[in-house]
């Protein structure tokens, strides 16, 4: 904090203060250096382990809150459903757009650590000034105005990720060692489930108590910190090979590497998969909160808590999963996952009590673990280094396709039916719960398929080039 001293120096540093201004800065960069006395696989992994681990519990904090706010406070009755999706839809569209595009620039600017660093940069300052607009005082913004700001940020973040995230696919490759990947792959889901504990449960208290400011502003501080770990790594950009004479445009890079994504029968299977479950989750994530306070007859604070126990639940399951996947392989684990998952939900939307719900909801968390856990190892094992950035690029525009058809189904079904009863074969269904339904058994079938595709792929490539170059862990998460 500055003293009542240091009023004369507010927009410039005191030459007294100097000394003191560096050797802080000093010890932050001796801090981000060294980052943890033990170290994860190894300096680099462990900076953007740390990084990871900060920004992702910012993220759960940000995502939590805004869809209560959206579904409780600024829109309300039988619109709210809606809202929700949209909201959803609007990170859904914005990756659909951007990540594509993205995933060639990626590709070629090469130096991946720069461009994490812009990105974090570039949504620090995009959430902090959202965070300074909600800072003022009540109705000096009009609601509706307040809304498209809301849905403006979650575009642009969204759109900013998009660079972010293959670059660290891409970064995380180049410093883990090839026979460390599943075990790099099983911390990343870890550090998502230990994120997925902390974030969510402190959603709801800062809604509704110190306000959706601070969740903003704990968002836009995250990328300040992974900003800081990024800039700490030693990794930098191989010398640029000699380009051709006439360099090809961004949409033949693009449709090369979508040739490549489609061609491949592994990458194929994980696509497809990954669709079916993905228009799932998207009804799940639209309807969820009304599930909670509908079917499970509980309060809405109670929703981040579900988030909290999947997060147990991952956290549990990293530690089982991990020796299961190095034994058997991923080509086993993932579609046994998915179709665990599938089942899960399947009894999931049966429930009537919230406790209930949430043992099923932490069942989840191996099973989501073996499903996520499995995409970078499979994508790696089957994608040269020069594609990378296009090929994971590739993944989302499919699963934003897909999640965007479950949101804009979900969305007005449960508009119009979240009140309707009924019975078939003398079981009680309700409009929500039969939403939850479709959604599981959709998931069921990607596991299904992926276990006929992938015995159908035949086996793993002997050499298969990215292996011996840029070994890479999991991404953040399927984002299913």
């Amino acid at each position: 904090m500055v003293g009542a001293g240091s009023v004369s120096c507010a927009h410039r540093a005191c030459p007294a203060s100097r000394p003191i201004i560096r050797r802080t800065l000093v010890s932050v960069r001796t801090f981000v250096s060294g980052c943890a006395p033990v170290r994860i696989i190894n300096r680099d992994f462990t900076l953007l382990w740390s990084g990871q681990a900060i920004s992702l519990t910012g993220d759960f904090v940000f995502d939590t809150t805004l869809t209560l706010w959206v579904g409780t406070e600024l829109v309300h009755g039988s619109a709210a459903p809606l809202a929700v999706s949209g909201l959803l839809v609007t990170v859904a569209l914005a990756a659909l757009l951007v990540a594509p595009i993205a995933g060639v620039y990626v590709d070629r600017w090469g130096d991946h650590r720069r461009t994490m660093m812009g990105a974090d940069a570039a949504r620090a300052v995009l959430i902090g000034a959202v965070a300074l607009l909600a800072f003022l005082p009540a109705h000096t913004v009009p609601g509706g105005v307040l809304v498209a700001v809301v849905y403006l940020a979650v575009f642009l973040n969204t759109a900013l990720s998009q660079f972010f995230n293959p670059a660290r696919f891409a970064v995380t490759g180049e410093v883990v060692p090839e026979g460390q990947r599943t075990r790099a792959a099983g911390i990343g889901q870890t550090t998502q489930a230990v994120a997925g504990i902390v974030g969510p449960p402190l959603a709801a208290p800062l809604l509704f108590t110190a306000g959706t400011q601070w969740a903003l502003l704990i968002n836009a501080l995250s990328y300040v910190g992974s900003f800081l770990l990024v800039r700490a790594l030693s990794v930098r950009p191989a010398p640029a090979e000699a380009e051709p004479a006439v360099p090809a445009g961004v949409l033949a890079e693009l449709r090369e590497g979508m040739r490549m994504a489609a061609g491949n029968r592994v990458v194929r299977a994980l696509l497809i998969a990954i669709a079916l479950i993905s228009v799932g989750v998207g009804a799940l994530n639209t309807v969820n909160l009304f599930f909670v306070t509908d079917n499970l007859h509980a309060d809405k604070s109670y929703f981040g808590i579900l988030d909290m126990a999947l997060g147990l639940g991952m956290l549990g399951g990293a530690v089982l999963v991990t020796p299961l996947a190095t034994r058997y392989g991923h080509r086993v684990t993932f579609p046994l996952g998915l179709a665990l998952l599938g089942l899960l939900l399947l009894a999931y939307a049966r429930m009537t009590t919230f406790w209930s719900a949430l043992v099923l909801i932490a069942l989840l968390g191996p099973a989501l673990i073996a499903v996520n856990m499995a995409i970078a190892p499979l994508v790696m094992e089957s994608v040269a280094k020069e594609y990378l950035g296009r090929v994971f690029s590739a993944f989302n525009p499919v699963q934003q396709v897909a999640g965007v058809t479950g949101m804009a189904l979900a969305g007005p079904m449960a508009a119009a039916w979240r009140f309707s009863h009924g019975s078939v074969a003398g079981l009680h269904v309700g409009g929500i719960d039969s939403i939850l339904s479709g959604g599981a058994l959709l998931a069921v079938l990607g596991g299904v398929y992926s276990a006929v595709a992938f015995r159908s792929a035949g086996a793993v490539p002997a050499a298969a080039p990215v292996a011996q170059t840029v070994p890479a862990s999991a991404p953040e998460s399927a984002e299913a």
